[in-house]
């Protein structure tokens, strides 16, 4: 594995995030990794971040590697697939990280050339605690799937889905954490509002957060069963969590996922039909 060079098309923050991880897990080596991307401030910190390398076009990039990280935004999808169509070829596996963009509209972006494979991470990749999902694409084998998994467990946790819940992975766990900051906010402005200084309070509120988390992820318990058990009758805790279904608080986070994944589905559509 860490013979594997790998290349980022785009030097932002998550690009990265999984090269950092790569590094930190033992996956590949900074200088088997390279980045280009249009801005020098981002190859700039890149590189001091990183300890990797950058090159001065998406092509030496291309040529440099195996495995390509398509990490710029949907937005720019269209130029960078122009630019790289017929760079690569089937000795590259191209995972692509931009919200909302196809499968499709790679191989049609790209042609037939290289294995694709679609990712959606997160931004916690950039603490080791990202929450991944990946689908295979034309041309990609189970071993790139189990390349690719591997490279995203490097920074947290990846699942491998169908394509058509992509998008919905995109709404949840893709903008997820920007849902999770507005709760914390809130919380530490609660606590401010009944006296506690601003740094305690956040702190505890985020701290809650994460704990509250991992005894999900570590019991297997359902959300449900822990918020009961800490609910005594009459006590403190039913009586926020009924001001928390007064709030709506419940029916604005669901909204606020499907809201989201709706949005991946327009970007990717717009990808496919760029003159609509």
């Amino acid at each position: 594995m860490s013979q594997q060079r790998i290349g980022f098309i785009g030097a932002g923050r998550m690009a990265t995030a999984l090269a950092q991880g790569f590094v930190a897990s033992g996956l590949a080596t900074a200088d088997a990794m390279v980045a280009s991307d249009v801005s020098s401030v981002a190859t700039d910190e890149f590189r001091r971040t990183t300890g990797a390398r950058v090159a001065e076009s998406n092509s030496k990039v291309v040529a440099e590697t195996d495995v390509v990280f398509l990490a710029v935004k949907p937005q720019q999808m269209a130029q960078v697939l122009q630019d790289l169509r017929g760079k690569l070829t089937a000795k590259h596996l191209v995972a692509s990280i931009a919200a909302g963009v196809p499968l499709a509209a790679l191989t049609a972006g790209l042609g037939t050339g290289p294995r694709l494979v679609r990712v959606m991470p997160n931004t916690p990749c950039l603490v080791g605690q990202g929450a991944s999902a990946y689908c295979l694409g034309p041309g990609a084998t189970q071993a790139d799937g189990q390349l690719i998994g591997r490279l995203l467990s490097a920074v947290g946790q990846a699942h491998e889905l169908d394509e058509k819940l992509m998008d919905a992975v995109t709404g949840l766990s893709g903008s997820g954490p920007a849902f999770v900051y507005v709760m914390i906010e809130a919380l530490s402005d609660g606590g401010v509002q009944m006296g506690l200084p601003r740094d305690v309070a956040t702190a505890l509120a985020a701290q809650t957060v994460r704990g509250a988390a991992e005894l999900v992820l570590s019991t297997g318990q359902h959300p449900g069963v822990l918020k009961d058990a800490v609910a005594s009758p009459g006590g403190t805790t039913i009586a926020g969590l009924a001001a928390l279904e007064a709030g709506g608080v419940r029916t604005a986070l669901m909204s606020a996922v499907v809201a989201a994944t709706r949005r991946a589905a327009e970007l990717g559509a717009a990808t496919e039909n760029p003159a609509k």
